[in-house]
């Protein structure tokens, strides 16, 4: 019997500014799966640190985890302000996992 298990996806905010020139201002936004608003923040930032030390050792990128958290890009020059992230549920398309 199929049971359908309904996830509950977080979108994490997080201001980005230039390091050099503090008048340019972004947002990095990043989502994926986690029990809470707290659980979502950190999962964010180790998917952007585990990122920056690939990036650093000269690989690529790590790929999304099968949670649904992953960094896309990284923007040289830009510094995240991880004291101001803020996580909600992600108001996007439901999203479904089917258990067989």
């Amino acid at each position: 019997m199929d049971a359908m298990v309904h996830l509950r996806i977080f979108q994490v905010n997080v201001p980005i500014h230039h390091t050099t020139d503090k008048t340019r201002n972004g947002l990095h936004v990043f989502t994926g799966q986690a029990a809470s608003t707290c659980d979502a923040v950190r999962i964010a930032h180790e998917v952007y640190d585990a990122a920056v030390v690939a990036q650093q050792a000269g690989l690529g990128i790590p790929g999304r985890r099968p949670d649904g958290w992953g960094v896309s890009g990284l923007r040289p020059g830009w510094e995240p302000d991880w004291t101001a992230a803020r996580a909600d549920l992600w108001q996007g398309r439901a999203l479904t996992r089917v258990t067989l």
